[in-house]
């Protein structure tokens, strides 16, 4: 268990790509949003509105950011940046339990 402090928690989870992941909204007091939530193994694209920070917590992975070829591994315990305005591709081989760090 995390201790967040005081934190605002949307009950309502984000469900996508057909439930393969699903996260809820966190924003803590100084206004600074978060999400955390799983990804079942898949291979899927996400887009970026602002830059993000995925905090790996469990799982495995690999990550193909925009624009580039080269694949990526990453586990729970490690975490990988991606700019504003932009996506990654994630092929997750053990479902993966994250945090999202925006902006």
């Amino acid at each position: 268990m995390t201790d967040l402090g005081q934190v605002r928690i949307n009950p309502r989870a984000n469900v996508y790509f057909d439930g393969k992941c699903v996260s809820h909204g966190i924003e803590l007091a100084d206004g600074t949003k978060k999400s955390v939530g799983v990804i079942l193994p898949s291979t899927l694209t996400f887009k970026t509105g602002v830059p993000e920070v995925m905090e790996l917590v469990e799982g495995e992975c690999r990550v193909r950011l925009g624009g580039r070829e080269e694949w990526v591994a990453y586990a729970g315990g490690q975490s990988f940046e991606v700019p504003g305005d932009s996506s990654f591709d994630i092929e997750v081989t053990k479902t993966l339990h994250y945090v999202c760090h925006f902006g």
